[in-house]
């Protein structure tokens, strides 16, 4: 009966599978180190993470809440008037009256914001030079106010027409001025000027240029035929 030993086996091979194993068991205990840090690190930052944009949270509300309170406050604190008339006198005791199809007080400066504001200076009885714009803003007590957004302005005794972007009314003289340009049209013609000077309850108009056009000129609407 013949003798039919197993081959015994080869020692590098073996040396290589545990070698083999040995490194799968290092690559799995790596990368569970790794997951458990990772774990770690979000134990240790979510809660930080979590108060902070609570805080956020909680800030914002806050701050709303005392904006939106300032402003109820205000708007409590404002006074709105429909269709307000202001009247007075110049110092030459001229009447003007300001209308508007609302004003609203600001309580912290005492200015009306107007809307829709309309002017009108009286010149002799039965006449009178208007202005209107879109918006304005009346300081009553410094007897000054500012006309903004397509002034237009009609002189009683003329056709003339005038129209600029801003124009400001010293009710206390009756002066009305202005230099963010002017343009004016009837049947004198047209002109267009950088600004403008109205006097005398809106008889006498004085217009200048700008850069080379300095000319300076005075319009007398008393004498318009």
């Amino acid at each position: 009966m013949a003798d039919t030993d197993a081959p015994s086996p080869d020692p590098d091979v073996a040396a290589q599978r545990r070698a083999a194993d040995e490194a799968r068991v290092a690559k799995a205990a790596e990368a569970w180190r790794a997951r458990s840090r990772r774990v770690h690190w979000f134990r240790r930052v979510l809660p930080i993470l979590i108060l902070v944009l609570g805080g956020a949270v909680l800030v914002w509300i806050v701050g709303r809440s005392v904006i939106s309170g300032i402003q109820r406050d205000q708007e409590a604190q404002e006074v709105k008037l429909a269709n307000p008339r202001f009247q007075g006198q110049d110092e030459q005791g001229r009447a003007f009256i300001i209308g508007a199809q609302q004003a609203v007080r600001d309580p912290a400066t005492g200015h009306f914001r107007l809307d829709g504001p309309l002017v009108r200076l009286d010149l002799s009885p039965g006449q009178s030079s208007e202005l209107s714009a879109g918006h304005g803003i009346y300081d009553e007590a410094n007897k000054n106010l500012i006309l903004r957004d397509r002034v237009r302005i009609a002189d009683a005794q003329s056709d003339m027409t005038f129209v600029t972007p801003e124009a400001v009314v010293d009710t206390q003289t009756g002066v009305v001025t202005g230099d963010k340009g002017i343009e004016g049209s009837g049947r004198m013609g047209q002109i267009s000027a950088q600004s403008f000077t109205i006097s005398d309850q809106g008889r006498r108009v004085t217009f200048r240029g700008d850069g080379d056009n300095k000319v300076t000129s005075t319009l007398n609407l008393a004498e318009t035929p």
